[in-house]
């Protein structure tokens, strides 16, 4: 009876150093596991808050300002026209640079559509710039195969969440200065994660007066619309 008792009370043991084990590995896997999660999302995050920076800069260069509406952004990359400086020649070329000015003194009204038409027409001894308008479509992400314009609405992995966009004009030294900022939660972003977890990683950024997500530009701050994993 002892001997039984004895085997039993050995395999009980056994089983609880097992389970001790699972739940030991269990916890030390977790947040592994989390962090490579929250790695991969952020990665897909940051590209899209990266592409709404230079749409957002492209709308101020033609608008004069930020705007704090996704649908505006999208609509200025879908039917919105840029200015784009085109430079024919170089100044270094002292020849074709002397060979300009001989023309623009014969004709000081030339424009340098005019110009453009004698370089097409095989002068091309000459150094000047043009100004043309182009479609946004036609210049912005038109080499990203993994370019979709829809995608910069939402949070990636939110189930549909908006992203958060404001734009604001701010007094800065007496001078009017446009502004932007596009937000990410991480409540939002890492939807599904380990919900401890992703608190605790809430109350890390607070601790460190950060915001508690991924964030690109700022409403409060000139900070020349860095992102802050930057």
């Amino acid at each position: 009876m002892k001997k039984s008792l004895k085997i039993t009370i050995e395999i009980l043991l056994a089983v609880i150093c097992v389970i001790l084990t699972v739940l030991i590995v269990r916890s030390i896997n977790k947040p592994v596991k989390f962090n490579k999660h929250k790695n991969y999302r952020e990665g897909i995050a940051i590209q899209r808050l990266k592409d709404i920076r230079t749409l957002q800069v492209a709308y101020k260069t033609v608008n004069g300002k930020f705007t704090g509406d996704v649908d505006s952004l999208l609509n200025f990359y879908n039917t919105g026209d840029m200015s784009v400086v085109l430079q024919v020649g170089s100044m270094d070329d002292s020849v074709a640079v002397a060979h300009t000015e001989a023309i623009k003194k014969r004709n000081r009204r030339i424009s340098p559509e005019e110009m453009l038409r004698m370089y097409k027409a095989g002068d091309h001894n000459l150094v000047f710039s043009i100004e043309s308008k182009v479609p946004v479509r036609d210049t912005l992400f038109h080499d990203r195969e993994d370019f979709v314009l829809d995608s910069l609405r939402t949070i990636p992995f939110s189930g549909g969440r908006p992203v958060e966009m404001e734009a604001v004009v701010k007094m800065v030294s007496g001078v009017p200065v446009p502004l932007f900022e596009a937000r990410m939660p991480y409540r939002y972003l890492l939807r599904g994660l380990d919900n401890q977890l992703r608190i605790n990683l809430d109350a890390e950024q607070r601790d460190k007066n950060r915001f508690e997500g991924l964030q690109v530009g700022s409403i409060t701050a000139p900070n020349n619309n860095a992102g802050n994993w930057e």
